[in-house]
């Protein structure tokens, strides 16, 4: 028996491995049409929400956060990149890069997620960000994704000039948060497992079907 599952993928289009861990669990999902049926919802998390509209350079910022030397931040870079190629997703990670702002970013999200749009944006936002090396704090970015999304420009374009949904990812924000949601991605599925981190596709198969295997003798239970 197929179980319907819903996953909150809690993330930021700042975060490398979000989309590596985006791509294993859609890879995971395709493996386990027998067991799982899933609808993914995109959750927003800010890594940097001080972050300043002009941004920062990567290496500066990595420097001050994480306390890396060039060589370690080099070497991350790469192991990133490898990881990357390996599920299909090309990163451009330069070392003078920069670090933008998502805030609106999120808010475009979650009105896609009212226009049935919200995982095509998602996957064009970490493009732009990770693949283009572009600002995803510019509202011309950020309407460019929206129209390769299939969302209308004009639209995507209100919505950014007018500060809507703001409340609404504040909210969420806070909400996940409070449920100790500190670093992502995180997987939540049906609001009670947790997976967490940039995990390959064998990792998040195994953990679908043990869910869906207890779900379903729980369903025999009842």
């Amino acid at each position: 028996m197929v179980q319907h599952l819903k996953i909150d993928f809690v993330s930021d289009v700042a975060c490398p491995w979000c989309i590596i861990g985006l791509r294993g669990l859609q890879e995971a999902l395709a493996r386990t049409t027998d067991q799982v049926q899933a609808e993914i919802v995109f959750q927003p998390f800010e890594l940097n929400p001080d972050m300043p509209a002009e941004g920062q350079d990567m290496a500066e910022h990595v420097a001050e956060k994480y306390g890396s030397t060039a060589e370690q931040s080099a070497a991350n870079r790469a192991m990133i990149r490898s990881r990357a190629a390996s599920v299909g997703f090309e990163f451009t990670l330069a070392e003078h890069g920069r670090v933008y702002n998502t805030f609106d970013a999120h808010r475009l999200l979650h009105w896609a997620g009212t226009q049935g749009r919200q995982q095509p944006l998602k996957l064009a936002l970490f493009k732009a960000n990770f693949t283009d090396g572009a600002n995803v704090s510019d509202p011309d970015v950020l309407a460019a994704a929206a129209v390769s999304a299939g969302l209308d420009e004009t639209a995507a374009r209100d919505v950014l000039a007018s500060g809507r949904y703001a409340a609404e990812v504040r909210e969420a924000e806070q909400l996940w948060l409070s449920r100790g949601i500190n670093s992502v991605p995180a997987i939540v599925i049906n609001e009670k497992w947790l997976i967490s981190g940039g995990q390959p596709a064998d990792a998040f198969e195994s953990a679908l079907r043990d869910i869906a295997a207890e779900l379903a003798d729980a369903g025999r239970q009842a």
